[in-house]
């Protein structure tokens, strides 16, 4: 990808997006253990933790998305990078005078989500900003590859951290790749103006919602990704269950078995820089996800303590990861594609919205369902309501997208 990586500022916006999503991986893990072991809190202090630092998906997600279109991107990333750092740094002289306390933890849970929620919003629609149309996609594979990566290395060192340093060190050193990032944004040379309409947050968000639901490839985009996510979440709460229960598996091989869906999306976004080029986006698509999802259907039919079941499971979910990833890549290029550059924001926050935003009722279906039905049939039934995903990209324009991707449609 010669003509990509010449592009300085991509290069700049790369690694800032590394950096933060580094941090952002490693604080998920890390503020909860240090909640645990520092302040011992249980099971339910943990849960209503992790609850919290979920919900800004749904309360801050289109509002992300309308200040992005309203200001400047790498202004809000940089400011969302900064303001983690220092609240982190606050965490740590707060550790460090002995007056941490969940009250304290549970703010600072809500308000690094809701900044990463921001940052999340902010850096899709600034590669836009940044990059030719014909480098989307690739673009798009650097830079979900290593957030895959940071996915994977995140959790491992933000627990490694919280056993191994005082919790002021750990939090310093997660808010000090924060701020590695803002230098690396604020290094970013090309101009870059606010983008949208004056008006009301209230306004632009109305519009935003209306742009989406109104656009025909990107309707499908948000239906097939509810469908997605809720089943997907649905599916998570059986399988932490369904793995030591009903597979008698141990904690290290149920560690090992989810880790593996990291290395298949490093190579998932390998193969979107080049698979939709070849067979079209349409095919990609709907061939990644009819793969990807339908191996979870495998799940089931693995019988308890067998070798060949420890043996299947990685792969499993290695194919899972894989082809997730490659219809994650390839979905977010159409995306960006066809959204006018005065929308890019709004429209990734919808899409968030709409997607990300079912995850906490899919978790309480699964754990409804394993209660009253079983591990084993709540996880056939999560696995085959994902199927619902590539049913809706089939009977969609998404499936008639060929080699080249569509142009942004006006705005409305």
């Amino acid at each position: 990808m010669p003509g990509l990586w010449k592009n300085a500022d991509f290069r700049r916006l790369w690694a800032g997006q590394t950096a933060s999503q580094l941090g952002e991986h490693t604080g998920l893990v890390l503020l909860p253990l240090i909640a645990v072991l520092t302040l011992h809190v249980g099971a339910e202090q943990l849960g209503m933790l992790r609850a919290v630092g979920q919900a800004p998906l749904l309360l801050v997600a289109l509002t992300a998305g309308a200040w992005v279109d309203r200001w400047r991107a790498r202004t809000i990333m940089v400011l969302s990078d900064s303001v983690r750092a220092l609240v982190l740094g606050v965490v740590a002289v707060t550790a460090l005078g002995g007056g941490l306390r969940l009250e304290f933890l549970l703010v600072t849970v809500f308000a690094v989500g809701a900044l990463s929620v921001f940052f999340d919003v902010a850096y899709q629609a600034s590669l836009v900003r940044l990059v030719t149309p014909e480098h989307l996609l690739r673009g798009n594979g650097a830079i979900e590859g290593t957030r895959s990566a940071a996915q994977m290395g995140g959790p491992a060192l933000g627990g490694a951290m919280a056993s191994a340093l005082p919790a002021p060190v750990a939090a310093v050193v997660t808010g000090l790749m924060f701020l590695l990032s803002a230098l690396a944004l604020t290094r970013i040379r090309r101009p870059e103006q606010p983008v949208s309409s004056p008006g009301s947050a209230r306004f632009r968000i109305r519009d935003g919602l209306r742009f989406v639901a109104g656009d025909r490839i990107l309707r499908a985009v948000c239906l097939a990704s509810g469908a997605f996510q809720f089943s997907h979440a649905a599916l998570t709460t059986g399988i932490l269950l369904f793995l030591p229960r009903e597979l008698h598996l141990s904690g290290t091989l149920v560690g090992l078995t989810l880790a593996a869906t990291g290395p298949g999306a490093l190579v998932g976004s390998l193969l979107a820089t080049r698979l939709p080029g070849r067979l079209g986006y349409g095919p990609v698509l709907i061939g990644g996800a009819l793969i990807g999802n339908g191996v979870m259907l495998c799940l089931p039919l693995l019988p308890a303590g067998a070798t060949a079941t420890v043996v299947a499971l990685p792969a499993v979910f290695a194919v899972f990861g894989m082809f997730g990833q490659l219809v994650n890549v390839t979905v977010m290029a159409v995306r960006q594609a066809v959204t006018p550059a005065s929308l890019q924001g709004r429209a990734a926050a919808t899409i968030t919205f709409a997607g990300m935003g079912l995850t906490p009722f899919g978790a309480l279906a699964g754990g409804f369902l394993a209660d009253q039905m079983g591990l084993r049939v709540t996880v056939t039934l999560a696995a085959a309501g994902m199927m619902l995903s590539p049913l809706v990209m089939l009977v969609s324009p998404l499936a008639r997208l060929g080699r080249t991707l569509p142009g942004p449609v006006p705005s409305r």
